[in-house]
């Protein structure tokens, strides 16, 4: 006999989103069994599998993703094909998805995630390459998936709640952080505020993007009209930064002339966008900088990716010199 998902006996403690999802996806394995259960993030355009079991049918592992519009989930989500298919491919919708070309899927099962907003968040997803047409606990299922993804927005809310609570906090945090010549978080706030969004990050996955800063020129401003011009220079950056972001994102002057900045719930997309915005305001108020992004993914986590930005932002500054030679 299986252990009960909830048992009262025990302490109640706060259900956060990823403690919620695991107590789902064991209730679903025990007595829906199917070759894979998850927990999928849509953003980017891919759903990435966010929370799943390490040994599962498909050997696929967290991080994993496909194409959001090849997927099975899209038109469940859109109410195009039923939540719960026994013989997926006798279901015209789901036998014509690009995920087919590199996935069998006999049977599927799947949920809505939503944001508090409303807004799509993800989904909880159940892969058979096998059909279960005679699974009648499986077909009759749909009421108690469509209960868990509910939970799930729920958790998910609360865990909402919790984030704004945390970022209002470490914003507080940064007046005994600050650097004194820019106004901006210095190194110390940097690293705790990676720290942070690496926890948030490895619960919901939401996108978020690194991007480093150089100035270009500063030796040659202090060496040719002193330091208090290579000052007012780094202030003039501070600003122009400061200028391109959203108040919850953190910006911070790492030395001399290295800054860091970490775009919270930012796409590729508007990333690309901000970065470009931010040469645009450099050159407006006379900085030249060189810049390198990388958004982080549950593949790489922050380590790579602020190294990626970084390697980009040098070979940006490197490539500079060429052209100033």
């Amino acid at each position: 006999m299986s252990r009960p998902v909830f048992d009262a006996s025990e302490p109640a403690t706060p259900l956060d989103f990823r403690s919620a999802a695991q107590l789902v996806l064991s209730y679903l394995n025990a007595n829906l069994p199917l070759a894979l259960w998850s927990v999928t993030r849509v953003e980017n355009g891919r759903q990435t599998f966010l929370i799943l079991n390490e040994e599962n049918g498909y050997a696929k592992v967290r991080g994993d993703s496909h194409a959001w519009e090849d997927s099975f989930c899209i038109h469940m989500a859109a109410g195009r094909a039923p939540a719960i298919a026994t013989d997926a491919q006798a279901v015209p919708t789901y036998a014509m998805a690009g995920v087919n070309e590199t996935t069998r899927i006999g049977t599927y099962a799947g949920a809505v995630i939503r944001e508090p907003s409303g807004e799509l968040f993800g989904a909880i997803c159940g892969l058979d390459p096998d059909r279960h047409v005679d699974d009648v606990a499986l077909a009759s299922a749909g009421p108690l998936l469509q209960m868990f993804g509910e939970l799930l927005t729920l958790a998910l809310a609360n865990d909402r709640v919790h984030d704004q609570l945390a970022v209002e906090l470490s914003s507080a945090r940064v007046a005994s952080e600050t650097d004194a010549l820019t106004g901006l978080a210095n190194r110390r706030f940097w690293d705790r505020a990676i720290a942070d969004e690496e926890i948030r990050f490895s619960r919901h996955a939401d996108p978020t993007v690194a991007v480093m800063m150089d100035l270009d020129r500063l030796k040659h401003i202090n060496d040719t009209h002193g330091h208090a011009a290579g000052d007012d220079y780094i202030k003039a950056s501070a600003g122009a930064l400061r200028d391109c972001v959203k108040d919850h994102d953190v910006v911070a002057r790492l030395g001399g002339d290295e800054f860091g900045i970490l775009l919270r719930g930012c796409t590729t997309v508007l990333a690309a966008e901000v970065v470009d915005r931010i040469q645009q305001r450099l050159d407006t108020v006379g900085v030249s900088g060189s810049l390198g992004w990388s958004p982080v993914t549950l593949l790489r986590g922050f380590p790579d990716a602020l190294a990626y930005a970084e390697e980009q932002m040098y070979a940006m500054k490197a490539s500079r010199r060429v052209e100033r030679a």
